[in-house]
């Protein structure tokens, strides 16, 4: 009789357990934070469990439907029976499939579902068929060597660097295997992802075939498949990938083309010279998070040197306020220093996927609430921004401005069901079910709290069963409330992380600041008292022997907050953005009259809140009053009026029509400029 989820997991716990003792003295290393899983923290958060619950039921259905009718599905048929024609459009496509079971798999931990577990084991049974003999695995040539995809070259790999995406499919895949075993205890995906794995691994070395994958990933799922089997081999090869960067004399170092001098894919010179981020958000960001895994399984303090000088550069000088990353669309890729255009951002969902997935192991590599609070502000914005509230529409890219002013060409954005290149969707089903893995971390007697998830958490401190409830309902108020239950009295180091929005820091660096300083201090009391705590690396710390029953309050000062950028943004110069606890808001037309681009909000407006319990899915609003500019072409004047004005959360813009939105606001009239327009 096939075991239930809930078993299949205490037998997949106990396995690890051994393999890990087992392989303990071959790793030596790893993050000095280890993550609670997310398979520990049981959510039941107003906020996030709609969001899990529609990922399940409509946006990974949603996506599997897709991948059937738009022939993604179809390609895996046709290399198992080496016939065809490839049928989508990208060498890459194989890698919606993937995602979408990795998000699957996540899911049915969460919510055990026997129709999509079968419906999963179908496609796997499509995807080993699929596979060649060697363990190789790439439909777009399988299908017909003699004709692969014009993106891949004539043998394997040859164009690995620069297009084909073989090793970028075979980092999608291990970490859906990962995923799928880790949920279910079963090998079948993992197996054929180990025999694709060991085929990489003989091909690709120091004294084998060299390159540098054009799109990172694999590096990612490579330390997957070495923490699942302790094999060596993953983890050197993932290295060995990262220290190919650099070293290939085909390009053309003078050039300022990134794609000529191999900027673009990282290549451009060593990672451990690497000091800004560069090239290909996406790609990037999976980069510095393959690095932070490395750094942390085998002590290379150069490339942990490398990747904080990267972050800082992003954080100081590369990111928007909203969290997103990517600010170029030639390339989606990072701009200059301090490049951060408004009426053209980019910002692909799948930046910011990668954005959180890097941040969170730099946590786990330092333990300081910084990368925490960058986590928690491209979560809660710019990457749900990116999926609809109805689960199947979807941004590819996160606008930080749409208006119909000069220069902006009417754009105007709605989100879409699918794309040619889908890989944002997908990449969506596989975050969305994992966001609980993310609120907890723990380091010898310490426990880290660092996002604020109405939840019940089980772990284990000094060898004793511990269970921390979380009540709240954060991001709308910041009221936290956290019942300690341990089974017996046990000492340890609870750590609340103050968010940089609660401390005066808009973010851990210059770039963005706010404009008043909070008056209010965090508040903490332990069983109804107030304590006085010491803040470590920006956590509120209480050491006690905690006891079964103990209850911890957090109060969060949730003011609505007016943040300025550096000068060296030009784009937001007389501009301020407003912040209320981690949500930057915007302006969007339906609640001002239509329109956003003639409105000015002086610096010195007093805002009041109000919960909307009936818009959009229930959000808090911000109102004031501000000015509207206001032309009368029958007489030929302009003047300005008073009139209401409404701020919604970014992330739940565009779900009321087409119209104009804005994050930056004039504080004051500079000048009017008189344009002709037809």
């Amino acid at each position: 009789m096939k075991p239930n989820i809930a078993e299949t997991w205490k037998h997949l716990f106990y396995l690890c357990s051994l393999l890990s003792a087992a392989t303990v003295q071959a790793q030596h290393r790893d993050y000095p934070i280890q993550a609670v899983p997310f398979t520990n923290v049981k959510l039941n958060d107003g906020f996030w469990m709609p969001r899990i619950r529609i990922n399940h039921t409509v946006t990974i259905p949603a996506s599997f439907e897709r991948c059937e009718s738009t022939g993604r599905v179809k390609n895996f048929e046709m290399a198992a029976a080496r016939s065809g024609k490839f049928c989508t459009v990208y060498p890459f496509d194989d890698t919606d499939i993937y995602k979408t079971i990795e998000g699957a798999s996540f899911s049915l931990s969460l919510y055990p579902d026997k129709a999509l577990e079968s419906y999963i084991d179908t496609l796997i049974i499509k995807i080993s068929n699929a596979q060649e003999p060697d363990g190789y695995l790439y439909t777009a040539r399988t299908i017909n060597p003699a004709e692969p995809h014009r993106w891949a070259g004539k043998e394997r790999w040859e164009k690995e660097r620069e297009l084909s995406h073989e090793l970028y499919n075979s980092g999608h895949l291990y970490e859906a295997a990962a995923a799928h075993y880790q949920a279910t205890g079963k090998r079948s995906l993992l197996d054929i992802a180990l025999k694709n794995a060991d085929l990489v691994c003989a091909v690709f070395g120091p004294d084998k075939k060299h390159v540098a994958p054009g799109h990172e990933v694999i590096e990612m799922g490579l330390v997957k498949l070495y923490r699942i089997t302790g094999a060596q081999k993953y983890l050197e090869t993932a290295k060995y990938f990262i220290d190919e960067r650099g070293h290939y004399s085909g390009y053309d170092a003078t050039s300022k083309d990134p794609w000529k001098n191999g900027a673009y894919w990282q290549d451009h010179k060593p990672v451990v010279a690497q000091d800004e981020a560069i090239g290909h958000a996406v790609r990037a960001g999976y980069l510095y998070a393959a690095m932070a895994d490395v750094a942390a399984l085998t002590g290379d303090a150069a490339y942990l040197k490398a990747i904080d000088g990267i972050w800082d550069n992003v954080v100081s000088k590369k990111i928007y306020v909203q969290g997103g990353i990517g600010a170029i669309g030639d390339g989606e890729r990072f701009g200059d220093n301090y490049q951060l255009p408004n009426a053209t951002a980019y910002n692909e969902t799948c930046a910011a996927i990668a954005n959180v997935y890097w941040n969170y192991r730099m946590f786990m590599l330092h333990g300081h609430s910084r990368y925490m609070d960058i986590l928690e502000r491209s979560l809660y914005n710019g990457l749900i921004s990116g999926v609809g509230l109805d689960g199947k529409s979807f941004f590819y890219t996160n606008a930080m401005e749409i208006t119909k002013g000069e220069g902006h060409k009417d754009r105007e954005v709605e989100r879409s069901g699918w794309f040619p290149c889908s890989c944002c969707p997908t990449n969506v089903t596989r975050l969305i079910p994992s966001i609980g893995g993310y609120v907890y971390g723990k380091k010898d007697n310490d426990l880290f709290v660092n996002l604020f998830i109405s939840s019940n958490a089980t772990l284990q401190i000094n060898k004793r069963d511990v269970s921390i409830i979380q009540e709240n309902n954060y991001p709308w108020n910041g009221n936290l409330l956290f019942r300690i239950d341990p089974s017996a009295a046990t000492p340890f180091a609870l750590k609340l992380r103050i968010p940089g929005w609660a401390a005066n820091e808009a973010v851990p660096s210059d770039l963005y600041r706010f404009a008043a300083p909070l008056q209010k201090k965090v508040e903490v009391k332990v069983n109804g008292k107030a304590v006085a705590y010491t803040v470590n690396n920006g956590y509120a710390t209480i050491s006690r022997t905690w006891k079964k029953g103990d209850v911890v309050e957090m109060v969060l000062p949730m003011e609505v907050r007016k943040i300025v950028a550096n000068p060296e943004v030009k784009d937001d110069l007389g501009r301020m953005a407003l912040q209320r606890g981690p949500l930057v808001y915007c302006a969007e037309w339906p609640d001002n009259n239509g329109m956003v681009s003639n409105i000015i909000v002086p610096a010195d407006a007093s805002f009041t809140t109000e919960a909307r319990p009936d818009l959009l899915n229930g959000i808090t609003i911000l109102k004031t009053e501000a000015s509207a500019v206001i032309i009368d072409s029958a007489s030929n004047t302009v003047s300005t009026q008073r009139q209401p004005f409404t701020a919604i959360p970014y992330y739940a813009w565009a779900h009321r029509g087409k119209g104009e939105m804005m994050i930056w606001l004039p504080t004051s009239v500079k000048q009017v400029t008189l344009i002709s327009r037809e």
